[in-house]
């Protein structure tokens, strides 16, 4: 903010209009109504009045008047700081971002005929993915001629199946779609 007095007129406009692009509520001067309902800073009714009275009760407090139900006659105004407001506003919505996680699917490609110590590790892999909460989606690709034995993809991702029963749920049984089959697993739901 331009606190200082060698602002010039272009600052101080360019300020106050990006201040109240943010705003979402109207306060004191941008309220258009004769008549208002006045709600106090702690939620007592004070009853209707004109906009200049509800005005001038919320300046001899040092407090915002906000309009917060435009639809009702007459509108509802509350008397409020209203920065502190739209502060701890923000403050709830970083919280909440803070604890979405988003789900992600991560992809373990293996081939029809792989070997056991292979086997092992992407079965290692797919548990660790699994137990940090993401979905797994494990791909058999067949190469030239393996896909005429698609039965051996089909074995070897039931292989998977049984080796994460324990942490994992089968969300998409075994799919063929073009040179590969697929399954899609994710972590079984806590009791």
């Amino acid at each position: 903010m331009c606190f200082n007095l060698t602002c010039n007129k272009s600052q101080i406009f360019l300020l106050l209009e990006v201040f109240f692009i943010k705003q979402e509520l109207p306060i004191n001067g941008q309220i258009r109504a004769k008549e208002v309902q006045l709600i106090g800073e702690n939620g007592e009714k004070l009853g209707v009045m004109s906009l200049n009275e509800a005005l001038e009760k919320a300046g001899d407090k040092n407090l915002d008047l906000v309009l917060v139900a435009p639809n009702s006659k007459p509108v509802v105004c509350r008397m409020m700081n209203y920065g502190k407001y739209k502060f701890e506003q923000a403050k709830k919505e970083k919280e909440a971002k803070k604890k979405q996680r988003t789900l992600e699917v991560k992809e373990l490609r293996v081939t029809p005929n792989i070997e056991e110590h292979d086997f092992g590790f992407k079965l290692k892999n797919a548990k660790k993915f699994l137990t940090d909460g993401n979905k797994v989606r494990i791909t058999v690709r067949f190469r030239g001629r393996e896909i005429n034995n698609s039965k051996a993809g089909e074995v070897v991702l039931n292989k998977f199946i049984e080796g994460l029963e324990d942490v994992a749920t089968v969300e998409k049984k075994p799919k063929l779609e073009g040179r590969n089959m697929f399954i899609i697993l994710a972590k079984k739901a806590e009791k």
